[in-house]
């Protein structure tokens, strides 16, 4: 049978290890969170550059075929 001492220090080890979850969590979100961040700032480039090169073409001369086809 375990003691209350027992039960306490096997609380306190829980809790520590829990503690110590948490914060690794924390570290991998924030990490990931960088990563989100990194990601959507290229889309956005990438959006504009793609709506840029829609636009040039829209005003482009339409390509026709040469008359000795």
């Amino acid at each position: 049978m375990m003691t209350e001492a027992d039960r306490i220090q096997a609380l306190e080890e829980t809790v520590a290890h829990q503690n110590r979850t948490i914060e690794e969590l924390s570290e991998q979100l924030a990490e990931q969170w960088k990563t989100v961040e990194q990601v959507r700032t290229k889309l956005d480039r990438l959006t504009e550059r793609f709506l840029t090169l829609e636009e040039q073409t829209l005003d482009a001369p339409a390509i026709t075929r040469p008359p000795h086809y």
